[in-house]
């Protein structure tokens, strides 16, 4: 016992935590809470103030430590149950009533439609097991996110629980959809708070949401451990503590900071996904159960009879969007009715029955104080404009892309123009054009450079069709090492954490690695030569200590070598190549040898890849030290092939089949997964050499065309018999 603690505070700590304990096993696994939100709060309150007094009573079982029920760890993949499809846009009236038309000749009239604010803000995934939740994740990639729930326990705005009303039952699962968000108030708050550091304020709204959201306060909450436990074993020994007081004092700080701007977020609910027992008609119907459950949904979401009803809410809220309490970008239009939702369908990336609205951006004006160059990870050398800072469309901007040589040269703007900037879409800034009768003679054109800004290597272009011009020195020019060596480690490729831009740099400016082959050799006793991940030694500690972030980035490697091949195809920075085409080209090959060895007819016939895709694998296959790097990443265990069963002849080969729709208890990619093991080639397409489409809920127009074709549909049943029996027991069973 601490020399400067009473008993009683511990007697007191004992009770916190029996009370805090108890009334989370109530709440969540009994679903019948003794004790008040409030009562609860003050409880979690007291606690965290004992322990801050006395960080040595902080352990690791405290709920101050642990979250109600399980415990999820952060930034894991979390696979959404149905995948977070993306919106079309409609920029003006036009695009609008097209939509609209396209609705019309399918249905035959407009539906009821469902008008909602678009808020600017995060888009989330999360999933309610039995009224409790199981996960909240980020949006990620609409297949897979991150996992977050461990924040919900610090964001008022999320509910643990969902509770049953007369009218509305909890169903079994849930998953909803919706946007976490910071209001005005809230956003100028946090903005002041980051001022007051000294520390650059956030751009808007949704970037802060997100980088709240995405904070690791786990490990603020074991950096307050950890410091806790040094000052009570330095007091216990009789040894000064000011110094390690210190920094318990700021752990604490960054931890109540952390969990302050957690409180600030709110969400609102604009959708669900996969549901186990429960099936509205409506999407209005599914707010009002939502919002008796205790979710969070708009009270601006409207239904209008048609087409006009549409225009007038968008028209409204064009004047009025300042007047709202938080950002929006726009106004999402939706097709009411559900059944009529799966009538309609989607393509592989956006639903058919809905819309996003986007108002026109707003329009400022800059100075163009200058026009650089950056080299990215293969080659292109990009122009990008340099201005005086200006706030657009909520957002400050001080940089936007050129693209290349010949659109500045189309926009006309020279050096010290002022400019017309707007953010296309209210996402990317751009340049519109100079504003000519502002100048006065002292502007000066800009000239693309003929060598390498990084490395003094003649620039050329790959094609005489190619607008972009190269720097053709990829295998040792800086830049590119630095842009490669960071995409490796990218959340789109091998996703490595303690792999930051800052990280690339140390390594390559300390010869750590000569490229991003030599990454997947890294030791303890290699990063030890970059001070970047060496700290200084404690007492006790002989020589410099491998920094927490080298600890991180070694355990990170290692996990990555076992990442999809897909990912691994998405990390060798091949032209052209991105996530898409190289899902496609794992599932068909199977083997990055294969891939490696395939003609550009075979690579071609892939579907999602085509010619110039298959031209840049043959390109990028055919130098020597890319195939280097290969070599490098395979001796070092990373994984080059998808797991198969080889021996002997599989139940599905020489069938083509298409998955489509929601399947119960299977996600896509498990489906896609199973039938690729057993032989069969999944198509993204349906023809007449389809053998059979696998069709879950809302199957959309794949389904229509299988039965214009007379290809047989089977239901997820039939996917479990041809999976486990052949196509004929699928088909007569």
């Amino acid at each position: 016992m601490s020399a400067n603690r009473p008993a009683s505070v511990v007697k007191r700590r004992d009770a916190l935590i029996r009370l805090i304990e108890d009334a989370r096993r109530r709440y969540y696994d009994h679903d019948a809470p003794t004790i008040s939100d409030d009562e609860y709060d003050k409880a979690y309150a007291e606690l965290v103030a004992l322990e801050t007094r006395y960080p040595d009573l902080v352990t690791g079982d405290s709920p101050t430590q642990t979250v109600g029920g399980s415990r999820s760890e952060m930034f894991e993949p979390v696979e959404h149950l149905q995948r977070m499809l993306s919106l079309d846009n409609a920029f003006d009236d036009a695009d609008l009533v097209a939509w609209a038309g396209r609705v019309e000749r399918d249905l035959g009239a407009i539906p009821a439609l469902l008008c909602e604010l678009k808020v600017d803000g995060l888009a989330v995934d999360i999933v309610y097991e039995r009224g409790q939740l199981r996960s909240l994740a980020t949006r990620g990639d609409g297949r897979v996110g991150e996992d977050v729930t461990y924040n919900v326990r610090f964001i008022p705005g999320i509910p643990r629980l969902l509770k049953s009303t007369k009218s509305h039952a909890v169903p079994e699962l849930i998953e909803v959809r919706g946007e976490v968000f910071f209001p005005d108030d809230e956003f100028t708050a946090l903005n002041d708070d980051m001022m007051s550091q000294g520390r650059s304020p956030f751009a808007n709204a949704r970037n802060a949401g997100a980088g709240t959201l995405r904070q690791r306060v786990d490990r603020r909450e074991e950096e307050v451990a950890a410091a806790g436990e040094i000052v009570a074993a330095q007091t216990a020994a009789g040894r000064s503590t000011e110094r390690s007081q210190g920094r318990l004092t700021r752990a604490l700080e960054d931890l109540d900071r952390a969990t302050r701007r957690l409180g600030g977020l709110q969400l609102v609910v604009h959708g669900v996904g996969a549901r186990r027992g429960y099936e509205p008609a409506t999407q209005s119907e599914a707010y009002a159960a939502l919002r008796s459950w205790g979710l969070p949904t708009s009270d601006r979401a409207t239904v209008v009879a048609g087409l006009i009803g549409a225009q007038e809410f968008i028209g409204y809220y064009g004047e009025h969007r300042h007047d709202v309490e938080h950002e929006i970008d726009g106004v999402v239009i939706k097709v009411d009715d559900l059944a009529t939702q799966g009538r309609l369908g989607s393509t592989s990336r956006t639903p058919r029955w809905a819309i996003a609205y986007k108002y026109a951006p707003e329009v400022v004006r800059t100075r163009l104080e200058d026009i650089r160059v950056n080299v990215g990870r293969t080659g292109r050398v990009t122009p990008y404009a340099v201005m005086t800072p200006a706030k657009v469309a909520g957002t400050t901007v001080s940089m936007a892309t050129l693209h290349n040589a010949d659109e500045v040269a189309r926009k006309g703007v020279l050096i010290g123009d002022m400019i017309f900037l707007r953010k296309a879409g209210d996402v990317i800034p751009e340049v519109i054009g100079p504003v000519v009768e502002d100048r006065d003679g002292t502007e000066r054109a800009f000239v693309m450079p003929t060598v390498c800004p990084d490395c003094g290597t003649r620039l050329k272009r790959a094609r005489d069709a190619d607008v972009d011009i190269r720097c053709p020195n990829s295998r040792s020019c800086p830049a590119q090492l630095r842009e490669r060596l960071f995409h490796v480690a990218s959340r789109g490729a091998l996703d490595i954490e303690g792999l930051g831009f800052k990280a690339a740099v140390a390594l390559l400016e300390s010869r750590v690695v000569a490229d991003e082959g030599d990454l997947f050799d890294l030791d303890a006793q290699r990063l030890s030569a970059a001070d970047f991940f060496t700290r200084e030694p404690k007492r006790g500690e002989a020589g410099r200590q491998l920094s927490e972030n080298a600890k991180i980035l070694l355990e990170q490697l290692a996990r990555a070598k076992d990442r999809p091949l897909w990912r691994v195809i998405v990390a060798l920075s091949i032209r052209h190549v991105g996530p898409t085409a190289a899902q496609e080209l794992a599932r068909e090959f199977g083997d990055l040898g294969l891939i490696a060895a395939a003609s550009e007819d075979e690579l071609a016939s892939v579907d999602g890849v085509g010619p110039t895709i298959a031209a840049a694998l043959r390109e990028w296959f055919s130098i020597d030290w890319h195939r280097d790097v290969v070599d490098k990443w395979r001796a070092a265990g990373v994984r080059m092939a998808e797991e198969r069963l080889d021996s002997g002849p599989k139940l599905l080969d020489g069938l083509t089949v298409v998955v489509t729709g929601t399947l119960e208890g299977w996600t896509r990619d498990a489906a896609t997964e199973a039938l690729q093991q057993l032989g069969a080639k999944v198509s993204s397409s349906v023809s007449k050499k389809t053998s059979c489409v696998v069709a879950g809920e809302n199957p959309g127009s794949k389904y229509d065309k299988a039965v214009a074709l007379g290809v047989p549909v089977l239901d997820v049943g039939g996917l479990v018999r041809l999976t486990t029996e052949g196509l004929d027991a699928a088909l007569n069973g």
